[in-house]
Parts: structure tokens; sequence; C-alpha cells
């Protein structure tokens, strides 16, 4: 699991595992080279599935056609934007939606706006992925506040998805079980866009 890479991703070192999930924030400004120089590193990487949505810095991914990202994306790469995929039974669904702030990528206002979003996540959802996270868990910027999604996380107590991850905060970097669920914080920098947090393993 990890999140916030921003094109730093040829530095990192990965451990060994099934299943490589990115939570967003491959990029820095969202242009068109970046994107294609992560999916490019993404698609090396000795994973037998890799998974990966969209953050809020990645802009080519709400702004070209689909038909235009299928001609980017390679085909052996999954890249959920609000639908899902099923793997050796578990089911997953990836987000890349946020609550609004400034003029970011897949920015909606909180409330009735981004609920509409959450809505969509399955009942049956085992792993949820977004790239922010919910309301009181792992969500804490440098002066403390809270910024996480209040709907998102009434969601989420109604689903109970097994694990939730995502990244977005990069203060708050780690894991944590609360309401039986696993949370999992896995941005790679931190707040000043160093490469520092190692990549985070877990079994489900």
């Amino acid at each position: 699991m990890i999140a916030d890479t921003h094109a730093r991703h040829r530095k990192m070192r990965l451990p060994k595992g099934d299943v490589l999930i990115h939570a967003g924030d491959v990029s820095y400004r969202g242009e068109k080279l970046e994107i294609e120089d992560f999916l490019t590193w993404f698609r090396k990487q000795e994973f037998a599935h890799k998974i990966f949505i969209a953050g809020n810095h990645d802009f080519l991914f709400e702004k070209a056609k689909l038909k235009d990202l299928d001609q980017i994306i390679p085909p052996d790469i999954i890249y959920l934007n609000d639908n899902g995929t099923t793997i050796d039974g578990i089911n997953i669904w990836g987000s890349p939606i946020t609550p609004k702030f400034f003029n970011w990528a897949f920015n909606r206002s909180r409330g009735e706006d981004i609920r509409k979003h959450w809505e969509m996540i399955p009942q049956n959802t085992d792993l949820l992925i977004t790239h922010g996270p919910p309301y009181g868990i792992l969500d804490q910027v440098a002066n403390e506040q809270h910024v996480g999604c209040k709907d998102l996380l009434n969601t989420i107590k109604e689903l109970k998805p097994k694990v939730h991850v995502f990244g977005h905060i990069h203060e708050s970097y780690g894991t944590t079980k609360n309401l039986g669920i696993k949370f999992i914080n896995a941005s790679q920098v931190n707040e000043s866009y160093d490469l520092i947090n190692k990549p985070i393993i877990f079994e489900l």
C-alpha cells in the first residue's frame, strides 16, 4: 500500500507482495509526462495485481476523456474511479474524490455533492480505497485540525469494510483500527514532500 508519491516513485523500494495499491497523487502537477512515467514504473513492479486511483494533484485523469485514458493506462493495471474490481473473492472499490479545497482535481463540496459519490460504494465492499481520509481518522494536518470527510465516515460506519486505505493528509501517515476496521494512511511523503515513509504491508 502506497499513496502520495508525487512523482518520486523511482526513488522508492517496494517490499514483495501479491497486490500493489496506490491511493492517489501519483504526480505533482498532474501533467501527462509525469503520469506516463508513473505508469511505466508501476507496470514494471513485480506484483500479480496493480491497482491505483487518482488524487487531487492528478489533473490529467479528471480532464482526459475515457478513450484517451485507455490509450495511456496499460491493460494489466487496474484504474478505479468510482468503480470496483474483485480479486480472489475480495471486493475492492476505489474513488479519487476529496472534500473541496481550492481548485484541485476531483474536489467536491461537503454535503450532498460529495455524498453522491459515497452512496455509490457497494454494501459488499471488503477493501475501500479513497484518496482522502474519513473525518477523525488519520486526518490531522500540521495545526492538529481534522480535515477528513464526515460523510465518508458515516458511509464507512454503515458499510463496515474490512480495510480502508487512503493518503492525502501527509502528516497523518500510519495505521489504526477503529469500528472493527483497519485504517491505513499510506502517504509516502511528509508535509514538506520529502519521501520519508515506508510502504505499508497488510494482509486481507
